[in-house]
């Protein structure tokens, strides 16, 4: 399974720091996020319910 940033679509594993989440309004959705996207702040969407945040 490829894992890739839900902002910027980057394979996560050839990162060194990453974090995997559900989505924190429905729970559903797995949001997964590269260390670029975390320290500039850029925003993901949850595909499930459209809940969006930093």
């Amino acid at each position: 399974m490829v894992l890739k940033c839900s902002t910027c679509n980057t394979n996560i594993l050839a990162k060194d720091n990453f974090v995997k989440f559900f989505c924190p309004n429905c729970g559903e959705e797995l949001i997964v996020r590269c260390s670029t996207c975390k320290t500039l702040g850029n925003t993901y969407k949850c595909k499930k319910c459209g809940f969006e945040g930093p």
